[in-house]
């Protein structure tokens, strides 16, 4: 079995750094909405906010090494200047139109947010540590920036795989 470059960074781009995306997402979810002190001791603390931490800070680099590899790797090859081009092959069927113009629209602007998003997630997590215990509003905003920074990735990732089940790029 072989895999082409194109097929490589695909692979790159929507496996690995998204499976590490939601890997992080799943963990930080779990220990930020159970950042409580009536759910946390103090020796409890220190484990939690160094998964925490890690975890936030993870999902925040595998979110800009998403969109990274997305714009200027992976994306170059669906809009290029040819007849069987995935973005001609979709902008070609009347039924497939709408996955480029509103798909391919959302991934290439609206998925920027998640990594934004989650990096502001990863500066208060990292600004505030223990502390965030006795913030409750903070600690719900953080949960709520975190939990959007997962929708809108969520999202992009969902019309990849559609998009690319429709038109792959290879």
């Amino acid at each position: 079995m072989s895999f082409t470059n194109r097929e490589v960074w695909g692979l790159i781009h929507g496996m690995v750094l998204g499976a590490v995306f939601l890997l992080a997402f799943a963990g930080g979810l779990a220990d930020l909405y159970g950042l409580r002190a009536a759910l946390v001791t103090g020796t409890g603390i220190v484990e939690r906010m160094r998964r925490l931490k890690v975890g936030v800070t993870a999902m925040a680099v595998a979110a800009w090494g998403t969109v990274i590899t997305g714009t200027w790797v992976v994306y170059p090859w669906y809009r290029e200047k040819t007849p069987g081009s995935p973005k001609s092959q979709l902008m070609a069927d009347p039924g497939t139109v709408d996955w480029h113009e509103f798909g391919m629209e959302w991934k290439e602007h609206i998925a920027w947010i998640s990594p934004i998003l989650a990096t502001v997630v990863a500066f208060i997590v990292l600004y505030y540590g223990n502390t965030l215990i006795r913030h409750e509003r903070v600690r719900r905003t953080t949960l709520l920036l975190f939990v959007l920074a997962f929708a809108f990735a969520a999202i992009a990732g969902a019309f990849g795989a559609f998009i690319t089940k429709v038109a792959p790029v290879e």
